[in-house]
């Protein structure tokens, strides 16, 4: 019977939370669509993978994209994990059905990797991996807060910061594999 209460309750729980991305999505609907902070998040969401598209290496354009998508994954990932905790929220999402913001998960952290990881690769990638997460921490966070597109609860720049150069490591590390072969049949 136990586990009739837990699946009773979490319906409820489920319900509730329904209801709050409800109210959410017509608060978006009313009040953040097309406002300036809104086009701003678009601009900011499809600007990096522009100027990816036009100044990537092309040689190396498929090894670094993997890289990007191991920034995105894990950043989403992260950024998720410390919405549900309550230790930030974002205040004009792009669209209202992701918890993260697209623009800094989806975007401006993977394509900023990228850029990194193809520009000088001979440069020592924990000295890189630093000017990421102080790129990331120092500026970036406090930018979006500045414009009110996030706001951090319960967080702190430099609590970011070793995480970013984490991911930037992770993704410096994933565009140096030599392993790339062909599917085999």
């Amino acid at each position: 019977m136990q586990n009739e209460k837990y699946l009773k309750k979490t319906a409820e729980l489920y319900d509730k939370i329904s209801s709050i991305h409800h109210d959410k999505y017509q608060l978006w609907v009313e009040q953040a669509l097309f406002t300036w902070q809104w086009w701003l998040s678009v601009l900011l969401t499809v600007l990096p993978w522009v100027l990816w598209i036009i100044f990537r290496r092309k040689e190396s354009a498929f090894r670094v994209l993997l890289s990007g998508f191991f920034v995105t994954i894990i950043s989403s990932w992260l950024d998720f994990i410390g919405i549900s905790l309550g230790t930030w929220h974002y205040n004009y999402d792009v669209l209202p059905l992701l918890p993260s913001f697209s623009p800094w998960d989806f975007s401006t952290l993977p394509v900023l990797a990228m850029f990194m990881i193809q520009i000088k690769p001979k440069v020592n990638p924990f000295l890189k991996g630093a000017l990421y997460g102080v790129i990331s921490a120092f500026i970036g966070e406090p930018f979006f807060s500045w414009l009110d597109l996030y706001t951090p609860e319960q967080w702190k720049p430099y609590y970011s910061f070793p995480v970013f150069v984490a991911i930037y490591l992770g993704a410096h590390w994933l565009s140096e594999r030599k392993g790339f072969e062909k599917v085999a049949e």
